[in-house]
C-alpha cells in the first residue's frame, strides 16, 4: 500500500499543477487579450473621430456616426452641433437631417438641428447634448 498512495499523490500533484498553470496561462492570456482589445476600442474610437471632417457637416444639414450613436449637426456656417443619436421616444437611432430637423424614423420625431429640443412628438424630452471641438484634424465629440 505505502508503493501506491505516493503513485497516486504524485499523479494528483501533476495533475492539479498542470490544471493550476493552465489556467495561469489562460487568464495570462484573456488579461493580455483585454488590453489589446481595449487598445484596439481605442484606436478604432480614434479613427472615427479622425474621420470626422468638418467638411464632411453641410451646413443646415448633420451626418448620423452610428459607430457612436452620435449625430453631428452644422446649423450654420463653422457652428457644429452634436447629440445623441438615440431618439428620447422609444431609443430608435435617428436616421438624420431633413429639412433642418434631426428625424427619428420609428415614429416621426423630430428635433431642432442647434439644439437638440422637440419640434415634433411623439418624443417629449430632447436629444442629449454633446461636447463638439473642431481643429485642424477634424471634429472631435465627447
Amino acid at each position: 500500500m505505502s508503493q501506491t498512495q505516493p503513485t497516486e499523490f504524485s499523479r494528483r500533484d501533476a495533475v492539479r499543477t498542470a490544471g493550476v498553470a493552465g489556467a495561469l496561462v489562460v487568464g495570462a492570456a484573456s488579461l493580455s487579450s483585454c488590453g489589446e482589445a481595449a487598445s484596439q476600442v481605442s484606436n478604432a474610437a480614434s479613427a472615427v473621430a479622425d474621420a470626422i471632417k468638418a467638411a464632411d457637416i453641410p451646413v443646415g444639414g448633420g451626418k448620423v456616426i452610428e459607430s457612436l450613436k452620435v449625430i453631428v449637426t452644422q446649423p450654420t456656417a463653422g457652428d457644429f452641433k452634436a447629440f445623441s443619436a438615440v431618439c428620447t421616444h422609444q431609443g430608435c437611432t435617428v436616421s438624420g437631417v431633413s429639412n433642418g430637423e434631426i428625424v427619428c424614423p420609428c415614429h416621426s420625431s423630430a428635433f431642432d438641428i442647434a439644439t437638440g429640443a422637440v419640434k415634433t412628438g411623439p418624443a417629449t424630452q430632447p436629444l442629449a447634448t454633446k461636447s463638439v471641438s473642431v481643429s485642424a484634424d477634424g471634429i472631435t465629440i465627447s
